[in-house]
């Protein structure tokens, strides 16, 4: 089955890019992992715009209802702007009135003062966006900010989820761990499934063994 055309252009352009990156990479799990995404690299006008737009075809795609797209400082926030503004091209209508907020790592005693800049959260349904979830902490502590801004966590989506279990003698990724724990609902954009299908040679076959060595129970 062929991948949808943002999630082969945003593995294209990964790829292309040494966003993703094939080899030997120890994580800080410990695990070596014959892959490597580092989302900081979308670091290029061209290069966010195509992340921007793979976050909005996947969040159009999804039965997420949202008032607000929220991005946790620091690699949040750019990509809760740029998110928004994908959205907006996307469907005008749809999406005209969808604010974006972040979060900043000290409260402003000046001014108008807060940790939150951008939309008001209060009695908002606000949507995550992120890169990816690893133990799931800092998708806790933006779960904190939103509810003591007075907003309610709609949903959380992330550039890939690496489809690994959390801990070895478990079962879980830290995905399901925080669907889970929470009930809220986590999109990725790209899975390690995907990342399977949209490459060939080695590097395929390389990432099918580390799926089959590490790989969380399906759900």
């Amino acid at each position: 089955m062929s991948l949808p055309a943002h999630k082969t252009a945003l593995i294209a352009t990964s790829i292309e890019n040494k966003i993703l990156k094939f080899g030997t990479y120890t994580l800080k799990s410990g695990r070596v992992s014959p892959y490597f995404f580092n989302a900081g690299g979308f670091n290029t006008a061209a290069l966010l715009s195509t992340l921007a737009n793979a976050y909005a075809n996947t969040i159009a795609e999804s039965s997420l209802e949202f008032d607000v797209v929220f991005g946790p400082a620091y690699k949040g926030i750019p990509l809760a702007s740029t998110t928004a503004t994908a959205l907006y091209t996307l469907d005008p209508v749809r999406f005209a009135n969808i604010g974006y907020a972040f979060n900043r790592k000290e409260a402003k005693a000046h001014g108008e003062g807060g940790t939150i800049v951008g939309a008001d959260l209060k009695g908002k349904r606000v949507l995550v966006v992120d890169d990816v979830i690893t133990a799931g902490t800092a998708i806790r502590e933006a779960m904190g900010i939103i509810t003591a801004a007075g907003g309610e966590l709609a949903g959380i989506v992330i550039a890939l989820d690496r489809q690994e279990r959390l801990v070895e003698d478990g079962d879980e990724s830290a995905i399901q761990a925080v669907r889970r724990e929470t009930g809220v609902t986590v999109v990725p954009i790209l899975t390690l499934a995907d990342l399977i299908e949209g490459v060939e040679g080695e590097a395929r076959e390389n990432m099918k063994e580390y799926r089959a060595r590490y790989g969380a129970k399906a759900e």
